[in-house]
């Protein structure tokens, strides 16, 4: 083994370095500083003293790759899985951390985004009581889409952190069993010599399915093509390759959530604005009776499935458009009186809040994927009066650094 660096020089690509980790960062990371430059060390807990390797080098800070634990943090566990390592399969951040210590970490995470990024007080944000709730099923054999990628050698598998290599696996262990049990990976025999990735699906309606994909295109290898997923007390079908919640218990977690967030009543209109399926307009449109539901979705396969699955509800109107074009073109109109807002990865934005805010809802439900993204919008409701009034948590990705956050948004009392 390399000798680690001496610290009082800068650090180079490949060194070793031995260091005390401190805070959980964003990205499944904690910070260390090696002679006051800042590195991200992967595969560590805070208060841990370790010897890690430099992986990157930017102009500010370095990341780094823990191989060596020398002391220890009390939440830290063997990784059940042999790919979840240094230089190995990246798509798990957390295999090392305790599941309960897991969930402390992630709400660290969305604490320090709603304080540095959201301009949230340290009293207002310990107000909220942020905290992240597990789900049932535990944190392995709950992911039911699995997209897997293809080496050269035509051998399905998953990639190394930060990189386009692919590392066979034999199996993920946070995949459904019933995609850890299909023909698909490497160690089954199984070789894909014209594909560039093959998606695996396991409904929650019972369906299995396997895609291959060439070039971008989609060639069925076995299952349905429409998959049946059941989630607040409805049936859905859309295409294997459609996007739905990757967890089973996702779903209907995050429909209760709004509803209890919203509290609709009967006679209120409301928006669904990045609405994919319909899953929230459809849970709206049963509390709002009579009143009319507007999703909004530019994906035209969202459009598509959206229109399918909520043909019996006569009230919802799916409108095919971005979201900031239909409020900026005014395709969607207020007033409104409830507005869920689940935008993509990067946010809603300024220019969405305005028009949203603009619109005089009583309350918004904001659906979000990335705590950095919802701490930008957060500060831009503030700005505008608004308050973020509750916020919840849920570990739909157990085992990622990932987390899912429900915001309600009251206006100026």
């Amino acid at each position: 083994m390399t000798a680690p660096t001496d610290a009082r020089r800068g650090l180079e690509e490949a060194e070793r370095v031995e260091l005390t980790v401190d805070a959980v960062a964003p990205g499944g990371h904690c910070v260390a500083r090696v002679n006051g430059q800042v590195v991200f060390v992967r595969h560590a807990l805070p208060g841990e003293r370790v010897v890690a390797e430099v992986t990157e080098l930017h102009r500010g800070f370095a990341r780094a790759d823990a191989v060596e634990i020398r002391t220890a943090s009390p939440d830290r566990v063997e990784p059940p899985c042999p790919y979840a390592k240094p230089g190995r399969c990246g798509g798990c951040d957390l295999q090392h951390v305790a599941p309960e210590a897991q969930l402390r970490w992630k709400a660290a995470v969305v604490r320090e985004q709603l304080t540095r990024l959201g301009g949230l007080t340290d009293d207002r944000v310990d107000a909220l009581g942020v905290r992240v709730e597990a789900l049932p099923g535990g944190p392995l054999g709950w992911r039911s889409r699995v997209r897997y990628a293809v080496d050269g050698a035509g051998r399905a598998g998953l990639l190394k952190h930060r990189s386009h290599e692919v590392v066979p696996v034999d199996r993920c262990l946070i995949a459904h069993p019933a995609i850890q049990g299909l023909p698909v990976l490497a160690a089954s025999g199984a070789r894909w010599p014209d594909a560039d990735a093959v998606e695996t699906v396991a409904s929650t309606g019972g369906d299995v399915s396997v895609t291959a994909y060439a070039g971008g295109l989609p060639t069925p290898v076995r299952g349905p093509e429409q998959v049946r997923e059941v989630a607040a007390g409805r049936d859905w079908t859309l295409p294997a390759s459609g996007f739905w919640q990757v967890h089973p218990a996702a779903a209907d977690t995050l429909v209760g959530a709004v509803l209890d967030l919203l509290d609709p009543r009967p006679g209120e209109t409301a928006w669904d604005l990045y609405g994919g399926a319909g899953l929230f307009a459809a849970a709206l449109a049963g509390r709002v009776g009579d009143a009319r539901v507007t999703l909004v979705e530019s994906a035209e396969q969202g459009v598509h499935a959206a229109r399918v699955n909520l043909a019996d509800l006569p009230r919802v109107e799916v409108v095919a458009a971005r979201v900031e074009t239909a409020l900026a073109r005014r395709r969607v109109t207020g007033p409104v009186d409830l507005v869920v807002l689940d935008p993509p990865r990067s946010g809603a934005g300024a220019p969405v809040v305005r028009n949203i805010v603009a619109a005089g809802p009583r309350a918004v439900a904001y659906v979000a994927c990335d705590p950095a993204a919802f701490a930008r919008d957060v500060r831009t409701f503030t700005g505008l009066g608004w308050r973020l009034a509750a916020l919840r948590g849920f570990d739909l990705f157990p085992m990622t650094q990932h987390v899912e956050l429900v915001g309600l948004f009251l206006p100026p009392a």
